[in-house]
């Protein structure tokens, strides 16, 4: 039998460093690995014997460089991650980046950290990855059933204040109104980056324990947007890490309020978009019951309709009507005059709450509601939300189709067309492919087959 090629193993320097800044001994270290691991539910029984193989350029399998690396971490009282122990090398490991739901904060702060760092240097695993059902749902049971982070603070690191959180969110406003006029094509790379390159020097900073709750708070939606973005750039298993990130950030914010509504407005879209009906129906409820009695009614009635988004996709109108009726009755509970809604939520109208049935309606087959909602949608949402106003124009063609408007559906499509234009928006390129697909059986008709070529001519 042929001998088996030797590799060489290259010490691994970077954990040495940082075991000596640690002042840690290997015994201690191997204790301190076994602890972090019990906490996750794993048991590991290394001794100083695992961290000499280590040192001598070693890589451990599975979760274990991440849980060597948050060992090290709470020894330091600063983020350390996978890369800084010298343990990133496989891309297997890389691959599940972003993709749990971390059971401590300082392991939260590892995650987003590298999910930000990973999407900036444009990572392979991150470009085209699926989205994959069940990591959207079982990282909602987690925050389901996960206690409150007990404390955030840290003590090591740059001093963070309240302007500095204050900075985060005027940015993240400044973003919203970009990306809502000219599309996420244009803004998501300045998001990305000012993620990797402030918001995470922030999280590994030092603050008291009030400033942590609203950095983790401001971080937790700009994670959201960013990942809303990858949907309207065309990467949904991107956005799907982004979320799950967020939802996270939600929770060491101690705010169950945007965890739902990261659920509900964000996950659960994500599932529609992937035509997982089931799973939109089961991450709304899961924001309502995980938020119960913690949001106002205008996010009740956000929550209440995604999850007739849900019911409406499996065709089951009786449930859909119970669901839509209830998201009704809450958004007229809510007082806009109050001015007390959660930013994240303020958002949410009449318009809005008329595109989300708008889009039951359609998937329903009732051409007649369907209309009559996209119409109340393009009309109460105000010039600056270009690329919702080029979505509700898209759904009412489509209904007008499904009445046989054909020459009505090809002028409304032509005025989406037109307001696309003007975005760099995957979102509003695949209404109008459904569009176009809706269309197919009028090919022969002189108004479609123009309709059709303004279409290629605005792609080429």
């Amino acid at each position: 039998m042929a001998a088996r090629p030797l590799v060489a193993r290259q010490p691994n320097e970077r954990l040495q460093a940082l075991i000596q800044e640690a002042a840690c001994s290997h015994a201690g270290l191997a204790r301190r690995v076994n602890m972090v691991g019990a906490e996750r539910g794993l048991d590991l029984r290394y001794d100083k014997t695992s961290v000499a193989r280590w040192l001598r350029g070693q890589q451990p399998r599975g979760r274990a460089p991440g849980i060597i690396a948050e060992a090290l971490g709470r020894k330091l009282g600063r983020t350390v991650t996978i890369d800084e122990v010298g343990m990133a090398n496989g891309r297997n490991l890389a691959a599940g980046v972003g993709l749990q739901f971390a059971p401590t904060v300082l392991g939260a702060i590892e995650q987003v950290c590298e999910l930000w760092r990973s999407d900036v240097g444009r990572r392979d695993f991150l470009t085209g990855s699926t989205v994959a059902a069940s990591a959207l749902v079982e990282p909602s049971r987690d925050w389901l059933i996960t206690g409150p982070d007990t404390h955030v603070a840290r003590l090591a690191g740059a001093r963070v204040g309240v302007a500095d959180v204050a900075a985060v969110r005027e940015m993240t406003s400044a973003l919203v109104d970009l990306d809502r006029r000219f599309g996420s094509g244009h803004v998501r790379p300045v998001v990305v980056h000012y993620l990797n390159s402030v918001v995470s020097g922030m999280l590994s900073g030092s603050y008291r324990e009030a400033v942590g709750r609203q950095l983790f708070a401001a971080a937790a939606r700009l994670t959201e947007l960013a990942g809303y973005m990858a949907v309207d750039t065309g990467e949904p298993g991107l956005a799907q890490r982004y979320y799950i990130q967020a939802l996270r950030l939600a929770q060491a914010a101690g705010d169950r309020g945007y965890g739902g509504y990261v659920l509900a407005a964000s996950m659960s879209h994500l599932a529609a978009q992937l035509g997982n009906p089931r799973e939109i129906a089961q991450l709304a409820r899961a924001a309502q019951e995980g938020a119960r009695g913690k949001v106002p009614p205008r996010a009740e009635a956000m929550f209440l309709a995604a999850e007739a988004r849900g019911h409406a996709l499996m065709g089951d109108a009786s449930s859909f009507e119970t669901a839509a009726g209830r998201a009704v009755r809450a958004l007229e509970r809510a007082d806009p005059e109050a001015g007390d809604d959660p930013v994240w939520i303020a958002h949410f109208d009449q318009a809005y709450l008329a595109d989300e049935l708008a889009h039951c309606y359609r998937d329903l087959g009732q051409a007649e509601a369907a209309a009559r909602a996209a119409r109340e949608s393009i009309a109460g949402h105000p010039e600056t939300r270009a690329r919702r106003r080029a979505i509700g124009l898209a759904l009412l063609a489509s209904a007008q189709v499904q009445q046989r408007e054909v020459e009505q559906a090809c002028r409304t499509g032509t005025r989406a067309l037109e307001l696309l234009g003007t975005l760099r928006s995957s979102r509003g390129a695949e209404y109008l492919d459904d569009l176009r697909e809706s269309l197919e059986p009028y090919a022969g008709e002189a108004v479609v087959r123009e309709f059709s070529a303004r279409m290629d001519l605005s792609a080429a």
